[in-house]
């Protein structure tokens, strides 16, 4: 049997964990379907020569670990159909 919510529970737990790890490249912005805070986060890592990566790192693990933290429907409600795109 599938899991008609599975795909948000999914989404969530890649999202965060890529947000925590490669929190500075904003690959977890890519995964949501942000792609414009996507690539704001990583041009400024890469136009900084990773100096603002520290920076983007940060917000990178703050929204992972919001993300990890919010149950399958307030992540569902917050980033997928409100799309809230920053924290």
């Amino acid at each position: 049997m599938t899991n008609p919510d599975g795909n948000k529970s999914d989404k969530r737990i890649i999202a965060g964990v890529l947000g925590i790890l490669l929190g500075a490249l904003g690959i977890h912005k890519f995964v949501l379907g942000y792609t414009v805070e996507g690539i704001i986060m990583l041009a400024v890592t890469v136009l900084t020569c990773g100096f603002g990566g520290a920076v983007m790192g940060i917000i990178g693990l703050i929204e992972g670990i919001l993300y990890l933290t919010k149950t399958d429907e307030e992540f569902d409600a917050t980033y997928v159909q409100n799309k809230k795109g920053w924290f």
